[in-house]
């Protein structure tokens, strides 16, 4: 299978069809996050009736003119009046209380002077004024929040005022992570020998799945065995419908991950992308699992999980991908090094409206530099047919959400 070009590995990402969306349902505060899986529509009027939105008195504006009111009642919030306004007469009335019958208007307090059981009308007011019409919020029968939208708080609380208790969301897709190589140290254990090196690769992606709305399960680092690597991917995929592994895709004699998806049954979509870093890259799936194997090296692994598995984990709820592209202006020259795609860690800044990026401190060497993801960054993007850019060029950057 030939590398591709890095927009025809977006498009089939794009194009993948999920045959079986998981669901259920959350208790309302613990829906936050999640993408709702059902339309919201009203089943009723907000407010059903005339509703006060300030304290005041309510009365007839056409009596407007009499320039004093007498008081006949008090209407508190949540309570049922059966006083009506009669001519010549108001009724004293707080925020969120019914409009009485035969009133059209709300005065607030602070236009009047109360003396005994009269007010005294010091300001006028339009008719109409400070009463919430039928439906001011929001009227029978009305969508208000789509399949796919992500609950944040003004969902939950429109929610609430419709006393949805348990919304149906779509289940936040389960991520397995599992690092491979024999060098690879875990936290916390002792190094033995000057070959061992630290995990980094597994912790990054575990916080990638989480920043980006999936459920990360880590199962750790795994030796250069096919055969515990093979029963590492078969054990993930039983519990999980993402499976990331890292190391094993290249085409050293210990790069047993690529073989091994195939003989797992998986389907390869994408095997090789003309992007700089990983480019080794695969991606395969059987029925609605999905395996993304990436390269061993941390920048590399922390990038192509970015363009792949955020959206892949978006696309399993009906979601939109997180990341953004937008355009930048170079503050410093920028040197293309590969006939590729790449994407260059940089410093990206909002001056007086419009971002500028620079690479102050980002040091030009092999993908495993990890620390260029330090700061204030985003990955400038560059299409294979691109070449060196001078300060004050207009570029494409991802911002990372």
């Amino acid at each position: 299978m030939a590398m591709i070009h890095f927009d025809d590995s977006l498009a089939i990402i794009s194009d993948l069809k999920i045959a079986n969306f998981k669901t259920k349902k959350l208790y309302l505060c613990d829906s936050l996050g999640y993408r709702l899986a059902q339309d919201i529509i009203t089943d009723h009027n907000s407010p059903a009736y005339p509703t006060s939105a300030m304290d005041g008195y309510a009365f007839a504006h056409k009596d407007i003119s009499l320039g004093r009111l007498t008081i006949s009642s008090i209407n508190p919030a949540g309570t049922s009046l059966n006083d009506t306004v009669k001519e010549g007469y108001c009724i004293k009335t707080f925020t969120g209380s019914l409009m009485p019958e035969g009133s059209d208007t709300l005065i607030p307090i602070e236009n009047v002077t109360v003396e005994g059981n009269e007010i005294i009308i010091n300001q006028t007011v339009p008719q109409g004024f400070s009463v919430r019409a039928i439906g001011e919020n929001y009227a029978q029968n009305q969508c208000l929040i789509s399949k796919g939208t992500k609950i944040d708080i003004a969902q939950i609380g429109v929610m609430a005022s419709l006393n949805i208790v348990l919304p149906l969301v779509y289940e936040k897709p389960k991520v397995s992570i599992i690092s491979t190589g024999s060098e690879l140290l875990e936290l916390g254990e002792t190094q033995t020998n000057d070959a061992q090196i630290r995990s980094s690769n597994n912790y990054i992606l575990e916080a990638i799945a989480k920043k980006y709305d999936g459920v990360a399960v880590q199962h750790g680092c795994i030796a250069d065995d096919k055969e515990s690597i093979t029963q590492a991917i078969a054990d993930a995929m039983d519990q999980s419908d993402i499976v990331v592994t890292t190391g094993g895709v290249s085409v050293g004699d210990f790069d047993f991950v690529k073989d091994v998806i195939v003989e797992l049954g998986y389907d390869v979509l994408i095997k090789g992308v003309r992007i700089k870093p990983g480019q080794h890259i695969m991606i395969a799936r059987k029925g609605d699992k999905f395996i993304i194997g990436l390269p061993g090296f941390a920048y590399s692994s922390t990038v192509t999980a970015l363009l792949y598995l955020v959206p892949l984990i978006a696309k399993l709820q009906k979601g939109n991908c997180a990341l953004q592209t937008l355009k930048a202006t170079l503050a410093e020259p920028f040197i293309k090094r590969a006939k590729k795609t790449e994407f260059t860690a940089c410093n990206i800044t909002l001056v007086e409206g419009k971002y500028k990026v620079d690479f102050k401190d980002k040091k030009v060497g092999t993908s495993a530099i990890l620390t260029n993801m330090l700061g204030d960054i985003a990955l400038l993007v560059t299409d294979e047919n691109e070449t060196n850019k001078e300060i004050g060029e207009e570029v494409s950057v991802l911002l990372l959400g």
